[in-house]
């Protein structure tokens, strides 16, 4: 199996299954001397970690990670960093049922085809326990984005047909964590974990938008053909588990509007350019323009219910599949981290190679 490292020059490459002993990553290209408060880092990870909550899953994991190298006296060293996350509350006879069967819209029928053998407890490789691993990764970027004032903010925007109507300007986004279901306007938030619970008591899930929002971003990161900055984002959040949709800035509205309001104006101010309207979500041309950079992330339903679903097994024969186990109603609140995560890497990796061609 390819394609398990993320990055140029700051890099993740995780390992490990839902089922297995643990879970665990290897960052490289960290720079040396980054003092780490290790604490944030688990924080982070207790912010994705399942069971916190009653609308989502409620499997018990600590998820405190273990780290094996590369930090010394609490500072980076510029080596490889290793960790390890070790799964505790496998329940993997929950999943022999699924040994022949295909369930609808998971990765089962996909994997088998591809790799001809596959883990079908929980999912195996497929299933979002990985993203613990970039949640740690991220964690790190996250703390040497601080030191150079840039912060990473998500937040859950919608969750169905509940949505915040106000700019991410007019939310104070100090609040995204008051909720348990991440959303800093908290009369919407109230609606929206009301709707998640009667989901879950429904046995059924849904979907929604979680909004991303970085601040302070120089001008400069992005290369301006295949390594578009806003293309680097897009593609580190359609790599997490059920996301299904992107959009930065105006997104698909702007395609319902004319050039002459869409364009963002410039304007001169004593500390440089700046644009009058940011519909071009803080990149331009595939480069960052010292505007925020925000966008949009949509998630579908996750596909594991608790009703009866029609499939068929391996053999093609039609079969029921019953729902159980323990699966979130709605992965939203969960995914703000790694949203956080995912956002935070394409960032400090690009910062890094700008450092790089820049003389």
């Amino acid at each position: 199996m390819a394609a398990n490292s993320f990055g140029t020059i700051f890099t993740l490459t995780t390992f490990g299954e839902s089922h297995g002993a643990a879970l665990g990553g290897v960052i490289d290209g960290c720079p040396a001397g980054i003092e780490l408060d290790l604490d944030a880092i688990n924080e982070q990870l207790q912010r994705r970690k399942p069971g916190q909550s009653k609308i989502v899953t409620q499997r018990k994991e600590e998820d405190q990670v273990e780290f094996l190298s590369g930090i010394f006296e609490g500072k980076t060293t510029g080596t490889s960093i290793g960790f390890l996350i070790r799964n505790t509350n496998q329940k993997s006879k929950d999943y022999s049922h699924l040994k022949d069967t295909y369930r609808p819209s998971h990765a089962d029928y996909t994997y088998q085809e591809k790799f001809g053998h596959r883990d079908y407890r929980g999912g195996g490789r497929s299933s979002a326990r990985e993203t613990a691993c970039r949640v740690v990764g991220g964690a790190i970027a996250l703390q040497i984005l601080n030191q150079l004032n840039i912060t990473v903010n998500s937040f859950v925007k919608s969750v169905g047909n509940i949505s915040v109507d106000k700019s991410y300007q007019e939310l104070d986004l100090l609040e995204i964590d008051r909720t348990i279901v991440r959303c800093p306007d908290i009369d919407v938030a109230k609606k929206m974990i009301s709707y998640i619970d009667s989901i879950r008591k429904e046995g059924d899930t849904v979907g929604g938008v979680i909004q991303c929002v970085i601040e302070g971003c120089p001008v400069g990161l992005g290369e301006p053909v295949f390594d578009k900055l806003h293309a680097a984002l897009g593609k580190a959040m359609l790599s997490i588990n059920a996301v299904k949709g992107f959009e930065i800035g105006s997104g698909f509205d702007g395609a319902k509007m004319k050039g002459s309001s869409h364009n963002d104006v410039f304007i001169a101010t004593k500390n440089g350019m700046k644009t009058r309207s940011n519909n071009s979500g803080g990149v331009q041309g595939g480069i960052s323009n010292g505007e925020d950079i925000f966008f949009n992330v949509a998630f579908k339903p996750v596909a594991t219910i608790m009703k009866d679903q029609n499939t068929v097994d391996a053999d093609g024969n039609p079969i029921v599949l019953k729902g159980r186990g323990r699966h979130d109603p709605c992965v939203l609140p969960r995914a703000v981290p790694i949203v956080d995560a995912m956002s935070a890497m394409v960032i400090l990796d690009f910062y890094l190679l700008n450092k790089t061609i820049r003389i």
